[in-house]
């Protein structure tokens, strides 16, 4: 019976009422998102089954959660704020919809699962156009000095240390940065970063589309992360995507998503609210805002 409850909870939760003789009625919203009730709950003698069946639905829907859809060819999820709003930032759990998350498919990511998955949505205001987001994508020396809010250390702290250019996936080949010429469309392009937790690492840039109103670029690490002698991500278990859409002159959207592999080291990704002001550190270099401003995304 409470298989025609599914709809309801679908669009966003079911309205129960129960009446005893001479007294007045009593109401409950269940909301699916919280699995929870919002106001008077109804009596417990006859709602056993109904509770029962709440249960079953909150599992149901927890794998039935849509996940990140960036701008391809759909409606992002999350979707955009406004121009003056703050970014959307999301932790995603696997308890949203399963351990084995399959990616979508314009992201080019074979590997399915996660252990931390977080998107980033945002519109901003940048007027010097794709070629000059190239030039500041290019600029890998200028990484150098990123802070984020340490929740750990209750403290803004510099996140990457170092960073250059390379000619190739080979520790010590550097160059100078690199320029909106070489980073066309299908070109690959390498550059080594120090990380404050995870160190030294190798990482290759993929360019995959760009157009004047539109670049799309994706980040991996080539090399093995360690901290010590500790292995934190193998090859390609620390990847991230980024969508830049123009909406008009001056206004352009924002959509990352930053993913740990689902066998990366626990010891590094059990920080919810480090992992999110991270992302919040590379959307805020990207479209030009103090890495430091206040206030953090999350404390």
């Amino acid at each position: 019976m409470w298989l025609s409850n599914l709809p309801a909870l679908a669009a966003g939760g079911v309205y129960t009422a129960s009446q005893a003789p001479g007294r007045p009625q009593r109401a409950a919203w269940f909301s699916h998102e919280s699995c929870s009730f919002v106001g008077a709950r109804p009596r417990a003698a006859t709602t056993v089954r109904f509770v029962f069946s709440v249960i079953l639905v909150c599992q149901a829907l927890g794998y039935a959660q849509p996940g990140p859809q960036p701008p391809c060819g759909k409606e992002s999820v999350p979707p955009y704020p406004g121009l003056e709003d703050s970014p959307t930032v999301k932790f995603w759990s696997e308890s949203d919809f399963g351990h084995d998350w399959r990616p979508p498919e314009c992201t080019s990511w074979a590997q399915v699962g996660f252990s931390t998955l977080i998107t980033t949505v945002a519109r901003f205001r940048f007027a010097a156009g794709s070629e000059g987001l190239l030039r500041h994508m290019g600029a890998i020396s200028e990484l150098a000095g990123m802070r984020y809010w340490s929740t750990t250390h209750k403290q803004w702290q510099t996140l990457i240390v170092e960073a250059r250019a390379l000619t190739g996936f080979e520790p010590g080949q550097r160059r100078e940065d690199f320029t909106p010429d070489e980073m066309k469309e299908g070109s690959i392009l390498y550059f080594e970063q120090v990380d404050n937790l995870s160190g030294k690492a190798i990482y290759r840039m993929h360019i995959a589309e760009v157009s004047t109103d539109r670049l799309v670029f994706d980040v991996e690490n080539v090399s093995t992360m360690r901290y010590l002698f500790l292995t934190l991500f193998h090859p390609g278990e620390m990847q991230s995507i980024y969508f830049l859409n123009r909406e008009s002159e001056s206004a352009w959207r924002y959509y990352s998503i930053v993913r740990t592999g689902k066998n990366a080291n626990r010891l590094i990704t059990r920080n919810e609210s480090s992992a999110v002001n991270r992302a919040v550190a590379f959307y805020r270099y990207t479209v030009g805002i103090p890495t430091n401003q206040e206030p953090p995304a999350a404390r």
